[in-house]
């Protein structure tokens, strides 16, 4: 397989997470954002890994990432169940002007 497809579908997933990052608003749809642009840097990884022979750095690295996006979607879970119940919706405008008001009192 040549080394352009995977290379060519990260670029896609990688604009789309970061499309989604930018229009959208709803924190479950920007830590999806970010799963996909993670994805798509993982698909980067495996894919120069098996271009460049006998070398499982790629992989590693892959794990790695894979290791920190379940992190990141378990601590960021956790942050939209909490403004959730608190709040009754998980908008990324309204918990910036959370943390403007705890700055002015």
């Amino acid at each position: 397989m040549p080394l352009i497809l995977p290379l060519l579908l990260a670029v896609v997933l990688f604009c789309i997470g970061v499309y989604g990052v930018l229009a959208r608003r709803n924190l479950i749809t920007l830590l999806m954002s970010f799963e996909l642009m993670l994805n798509a840097v993982n698909l980067n990884l495996v894919a120069f890994d098996a271009w460049r022979v006998n070398d499982a750095t790629g992989q590693t690295l892959a794990v790695f990432v894979i290791t920190l996006a379940a992190a990141e979607i378990g601590l960021g879970l956790a942050i939209v169940l909490l403004l959730f119940r608190g709040q009754g919706h998980v908008d990324a405008d309204e918990a910036r002007e959370l943390v403007e008001e705890e700055r002015a009192t």
